[in-house]
């Protein structure tokens, strides 16, 4: 979907004054990542660009003081809002007082740690300190919802769209994409907020998707997580690596005893999905914002003197399969999300795994 920039909006003034930290009396934390909407034109836009339906009900996680509350209120069936300052959940009581429960249910707490409710679609502008786990718990809620619409830091937005040869195409990306198809809708100034925060933002459309039927998302992880540990390095540097050979050797001897055959898969083992896709949100905390590193680190590689793992019959074992793809000389940076399926079942079928 095509986006654009929305322009400063210079003449609004809040309650308090000249002080950008306070509106309606009350005082933002920026520590908390309280960034309120200012600007009407944009919280139109985005209103507009989710598709609201008028049979549709809401989920916003961080209300705030209520600017895109109202808009939502007036485009769809009913909104649930999910706030944890209990000073915002105040000012929202006072200025929708009146409103039906069954328009307006306001939920105080930390929506990372709360069930979510049934919602067809959400609209959030979130703190930015947690966007990668929520994005992810929101990824796991079932049943599926149609889209989210949220604001994000918007380098962590443009990792949520990258794609391979990009420069920020991270992981956060490929999992992300696996689980959701994702576009970028617009850039947002950092001075339509209240108060501006240091960086800029962008809002991105989330629509989930039904994951692949037997795909062991703890194993798709752990091999994409290994190969962009070191993204910017051919797949055969990585997986010559001593501690990821460790790695996978360990596993591959565990699942002997467990007598699973070497061209079998784990889809017997008993693995809770959303739990899994959840969980992500919170290993990824670090790595979505541009720690993918192609540097030397001697205490991860935990190399021999000539920069590999000590030559054994796993070792071989391993490079056969890169080998086999033809994938020894790629780099993760620029491998698409169906080359690593096909790696991970080239992988799986050498009796290889990742969890």
């Amino acid at each position: 979907m095509a986006g654009g920039k929305i322009r400063k909006d210079k003449n609004h003034r809040g309650s308090a004054g000249a002080n950008p930290h306070y509106q309606g009396g009350i005082q933002f934390h920026k520590s908390k990542g309280q960034h309120i909407l200012k600007n009407p034109q944009l919280v139109d836009t985005i209103v507009e660009k989710s598709g609201i339906k008028p049979t549709d009900v809401i989920l916003e996680i961080g209300p705030g003081t209520g600017n895109l509350t109202k808009k939502l209120l007036e485009a769809g069936k009913s909104v649930i809002a999910i706030e944890l300052d209990p000073r915002m959940v105040l000012e929202l009581q006072r200025r929708f007082q009146g409103t039906p429960s069954s328009k307006l249910k306001v939920i105080q707490g930390d929506v990372l740690k709360c069930d979510l409710p049934y919602f067809d679609i959400c609209v959030a502008n979130i703190p930015y300190q947690i966007s990668s786990p929520l994005t992810f718990k929101l990824l796991a809620h079932r049943p599926l919802f149609r889209a989210a619409v949220i604001m994000f830091q918007r380098e962590f937005a443009m990792r949520l769209v990258a794609q391979p040869g990009d420069t920020l195409y991270c992981r956060l990306s490929v999992n992300t994409q696996l689980l959701a198809r994702v576009f970028y809708l617009l850039k947002v100034g950092r001075n339509n907020f209240r108060p501006p925060p240091k960086v800029d933002s962008s809002v991105v459309r989330i629509e989930p998707m039904r994951p692949f039927q037997n795909l062991n998302f703890k194993e798709w992880d752990g091999l994409v997580r290994i190969c962009f540990n070191r993204k910017n390095k051919t797949l055969g540097a990585i997986f010559r690596q001593k501690t990821v050979l460790s790695l996978l050797e360990k596993n591959y001897k565990t699942l002997q005893a467990l007598q699973i055959p070497e061209n079998g898969s784990l889809e017997d083992i008993d693995i809770d999905m959303a739990s899994a896709v959840s969980a992500l949100g919170d290993t990824l905390g670090d790595l979505s914002m541009g720690n993918d590193d192609d540097g030397d680190d001697e205490n991860e590689m935990d190399m021999d003197d000539d920069g590999e793992a000590k030559g054994s019959d796993f070792k071989e074992r391993v490079l056969a399969v890169l080998k086999e793809g033809k994938y020894e000389d790629r780099r993760s940076s620029k491998i698409t999300q169906v080359d690593f399926m096909h790696l991970l079942s080239l992988f799986n079928k050498a009796g290889i795994h990742f969890s």
